[in-house]
């Protein structure tokens, strides 16, 4: 299986508790789009990752 790798450009506005998310993904047209909101915490900022992979 082929493997090919896509930026995909994330915002976060961090906030003491939380992290608003936004996303601009090439496939997109660079549209960005708000993605949610996520805990403040490492695990949380690393699920997100994981999902965007």
């Amino acid at each position: 299986m082929h493997s090919e790798n896509i930026a995909v450009y994330v915002g976060l506005d961090v906030h003491k508790e939380t992290l608003a998310v936004a996303i601009a993904a090439p496939e997109r047209l660079g549209e960005v789009r708000y993605y949610g909101t996520i805990n403040n915490e490492a695990q949380a900022v690393r699920r997100l990752f994981q999902k965007l992979q």
